[in-house]
């Protein structure tokens, strides 16, 4: 027995199968369109979407590796209450592999006329600015039957910031810095350039730095003990050409150079002198200067937040000029590069006399910690070969970086663990030698 279209869709909305109808399917429509009745009153019972008010607050920032808490707000004007599945979206790399689902999906309930928080643990894996995206609502009546869904846009955004994992290394730095400054009582003085006092003379002081006018007058031996000198300029230079997109270990290069740049940027500043920052490959990326020492920090970390590394060859010639624009005055330029032979042959050599004649210039450059252990392998001939292209590679990097070093240039070449404290350790023995 054929039913009609409306049979047919009644049927449909209910549990029982079609075919089992025929033979008394009256009684049992009438059970559907029970149901059906019953979806209807569902469905206009769920509290409407598109009348919520959602706003938002929580973090605005993060490290990297850290977590930020965005709470949304959800306002229930209607006189019906809010049964709801909501979804909270936000881009792939705001959490960690497969945390999205619980962390982004919510469940609550808003009586009419009030409101309910449900805040949502960002864990970001990039640098750089996350966006909130739309918020999704699907409300339930109160037998769960129908729901109605729809979205809102409510914007938020978080920006993560590089990690600064080397700022475990400031404490001790600091001390060597305070040992130079004569702050602490050890067996060595301060070189530098600034006259600092007389002090009694200790074994282990250079005999050079006795004064002797002043031995005359006392009964004791004096010495001169100098202090570096403070309010020094600091270029910060980092290179965000091809090469910083290199990925050494888990990140690029460029994350490790930025690493470094904090830590220096730390003690420096601790240290009295000033510290600017350009970021450039064929334009500038980032540019901070002239900050006070308690806004400085802050403000390289902000500015490198959104700077990525750019698949483009850096125009030597323009990073020489944009930075002799930004250290009118002599100043120490720390360029993050790299000591690829080529980049540094053809680009950075010829321009280099330019920065040289004027400043200090120290490079630092992030070396790959798995070329040293390629260099080691043997046993087989895929390895005895690995070793040799290792080999080969560390010579051509020697080489480069003794180029560099006949130019006047200190050059620090170190694995990403262990750039940022070799790159202070070499800031503090320029101070140390009054080259700053």
């Amino acid at each position: 027995m054929a039913l009609t279209g409306r049979a047919a869709l009644l049927a449909a909305l209910g549990s029982i199968p079609v075919g089992v109808l025929e033979p008394g399917w009256t009684g049992i429509l009438a059970v559907n369109g029970s149901l059906a009745l019953a979806c209807a009153c569902d469905y206009a019972l769920a509290a409407p979407v598109r009348r919520l008010r959602l706003s938002r607050s929580g973090d605005t920032s993060a490290r990297l590796g850290e977590t930020a808490d965005v709470t949304l707000t959800v306002t229930n004007p209607s006189r019906r209450p809010l049964r709801a599945h909501l979804r909270d979206a936000w881009p792939p790399s705001s959490w960690q592999p497969g945390t999205e689902v619980e962390s982004s999906r919510h469940r609550l309930t808003v009586p009419p006329g009030e409101r309910r928080r449900v805040t949502t643990r960002l864990r970001p894996t990039r640098r750089g600015d996350r966006q909130a995206d739309r918020v999704t609502v699907r409300s339930y009546g109160p037998l769960g039957l129908f729901s109605r869904q729809g979205s809102h846009q409510v914007p938020w955004t978080v920006r993560v910031l590089p990690p600064f994992t080397s700022r475990k290394h400031l404490p001790s730095k600091l001390a060597r810095l305070r040992e130079l400054d004569g702050r602490t009582s050890v067996l060595t003085r301060g070189e530098g350039t600034e006259f600092d006092s007389l002090r009694e003379y200790v074994p282990g002081d250079d005999t050079r730095s006795i004064d002797w006018r002043a031995t005359a007058r006392q009964s004791s031996v004096a010495v001169r003990t100098w202090r570096p000198e403070r309010d020094r300029h600091i270029l910060l230079v980092l290179d965000t050409g091809r090469t910083s997109a290199g990925r050494v270990g888990d990140a690029p290069r460029l994350d490790a150079s930025m690493d470094a740049a904090l830590l220096l940027a730390a003690l420096a500043s601790r240290a009295g002198d000033r510290v600017d920052l350009l970021a450039y490959d064929r334009r500038v990326r980032a540019l901070v200067q002239g900050r006070s020492a308690g806004d400085m920090l802050p403000s390289l970390v902000n500015a490198m937040a959104t700077v990525e590394p750019e698949l483009v060859e850096t125009d030597a010639r323009g990073l020489t000029a944009m930075a002799l624009r930004t250290a009118p005055r002599r100043s120490l330029i720390v360029l993050l590069t790299t000591l690829d032979a080529a980049p540094v042959e053809q680009g950075l050599l010829p321009v280099l006399p330019q920065l040289t004649q004027r400043h200090t210039v120290l490079v630092a450059a992030v070396a790959d910690p798995h070329i040293a252990t390629m260099a080691k392998a043997r046993g087989d001939a895929g390895a005895v070969y690995e070793a040799a292209a290792a080999a080969q590679a560390q010579s051509e990097r020697q080489r480069t970086a003794e180029q560099l070093r006949r130019h006047g240039v200190t050059v620090v070449d170190a694995t990403p663990e262990t750039l940022a404290p070799a790159l202070a350790d070499a800031y503090l023995a320029l101070k140390a030698a009054g080259r700053l």
